[in-house]
């Protein structure tokens, strides 16, 4: 028997926004987890002679997740843009634009158009630096090292224009 008592959901999301920034969805996948978890411990830990009914049901459970969210972002503890600038910021050093769009539409978000035209007007730059990261400066010496160096670069998301503007090495 533990002697410490488990920690409630709100203050489980709370420590899981305090480590890093989560979208809606993501941070709702893991707040059912979480509570599905606890009710399955809870039913477990029942006694045999106590009616499971009286323990929550899964709509329930759903209910309070909801409700938590909303008192989340009313409170400002969740807010996507604040997630979609620190993903955008977390990721734009190592990553193409399109790497970048996929992840946010993954969690059901999108960039905003200021956003977009800062990191269209640095991709190049950005390109160029994970390449010369990975590759030295020294432009790929045949076919097969240029593929190579074109499928690492369309790997992290970066377009094919300025794929190939980093690997001819033109200037801006």
């Amino acid at each position: 028997m533990s002697l410490h008592k488990p920690l409630s959901l709100k203050m489980r999301a709370i420590a899981l926004l305090a480590q890093r920034e989560h979208s809606l969805s993501e941070l709702r996948s893991k707040l059912l987890r979480l509570a599905r978890a606890a009710q399955a411990v809870r039913q477990a830990e029942a006694p045999a002679d106590e009616p499971l009914d009286e323990l929550a049901e899964p709509a329930d459970v759903a209910d309070e997740v909801e409700q938590l969210l909303v008192w989340l972002q009313a409170r400002g503890y969740l807010d996507e843009t604040r997630f979609v600038e620190s993903r955008v910021h977390a990721r734009a050093g190592r990553y193409g634009n399109l790497r970048i769009k996929q992840e946010l539409a993954q969690h059901g978000l999108s960039l905003g158009e200021e956003a977009q035209a800062r990191l269209k007007d640095s991709e190049l730059e950005r390109a160029q630096a994970v390449w010369q990261r990975k590759f030295g400066a020294t432009p790929p010496e045949d076919a097969a090292a240029r593929a190579k160096q074109t499928r690492f670069l369309a790997g992290r998301g970066f377009s094919a224009e300025v794929i190939r503007r980093v690997l001819r090495g033109l200037p801006d």
